[in-house]
């Protein structure tokens, strides 16, 4: 299949979950039932669970195609153009700042995983060896960057203006006493710029991606609720049944929650419990 995506570089493969034959749907939902869809997510870890469920689904009768990109535009710009009808990849505080600016309608149809955020480092094994003047790498969107400014200010490596969430940004640095270098860095390169930084920020599926053993933070903020990711799809599909067969495929699945628990222990928990 090809897809109409402005930016196939970012697409790193499409994963079509069909139907086999022979399989029949159990009585309680037939194939006839539910239209195909596509769902877009980040590629990494978290992307086992979410291709388990399409396997459960389609047991069912829901044929599901699974696509994974590489950053954090595209997803959004393919729910918007009907390339893909939900994505699961963002939290609703990173879709709020971004509709803003693109004008997106979308709603959410479900909950998914809250993830825990870390301060990785290849160099240090502990925050207090960071030298004065160390590279922090912070993600360059300011809800995801504001998160992991939070993160520096309660350990104390900065201080930020008061009242401040997580639309903080470096700007709002009003004590830095090591002189920490606050470099700005699409999310999703930062586990590669480990290794010409001192510290970065990382969610555990993105890191182990790229070989960074995910619970090897040197510290990790809180599970916060806001932060949980969601599915979202166009408004006028709000009641698309297939989607929400989809959704509860997915948060009661038994071997999903393994899958996940697998890879990435207690830092990242279900939302739906």
């Amino acid at each position: 299949m090809k897809l109409a995506f402005g930016r196939r570089s970012a697409i790193l493969s499409v994963l079509g979950l069909t139907l086999l034959a022979g399989i029949s749907p159990p009585t309680s939902a037939r194939a006839e039932d539910f239209a195909p869809i596509r769902i877009g997510i980040n590629a990494g870890l978290s992307a086992d669970a979410v291709n388990q469920a399409a396997k459960e689904a389609a047991e069912k009768g829901l044929k599901v195609e699974v696509i994974e990109f590489t950053d954090w535009v595209v997803p959004n710009e393919a729910l918007k153009s009907k390339e893909i009808d939900v994505n699961y990849f963002q939290h609703q505080p990173f879709l709020d700042q971004n509709a803003k600016k693109a004008g997106y309608d979308f709603v959410s149809v479900g909950v998914g995983t809250l993830t825990k955020l870390g301060l990785y480092s290849k160099k240090y094994k502990s925050i207090e060896e960071l030298p004065e003047g160390a590279k922090v790498a912070i993600s360059d969107d300011p809800v995801n960057g504001g998160r992991a400014l939070e993160l520096l200010q309660s350990i104390g490596l900065i201080k930020l203006r008061d009242g401040l969430t997580s639309a903080a940004i470096p700007a709002d640095i009003v004590e830095n006493p090591k002189k920490l270098d606050i470099i700005e860095l699409p999310n999703q390169q930062i586990p590669r710029a480990l290794d010409d930084v001192d510290l970065g920020q990382g969610y555990p599926s993105g890191m182990g991606l790229f070989g960074v053993d995910p619970n090897s933070a040197l510290v990790f903020d809180g599970v916060q609720t806001r932060y949980a990711l969601r599915f979202f799809v166009r408004r006028e599909d709000e009641a698309n049944k297939s989607v929400q067969e989809f959704v509860r495929t997915y948060q009661n699945s038994p071997e999903v929650r393994a899958i996940l628990k697998k890879h990435f222990g207690d830092l990242t928990v279900p939302a739906w419990d």
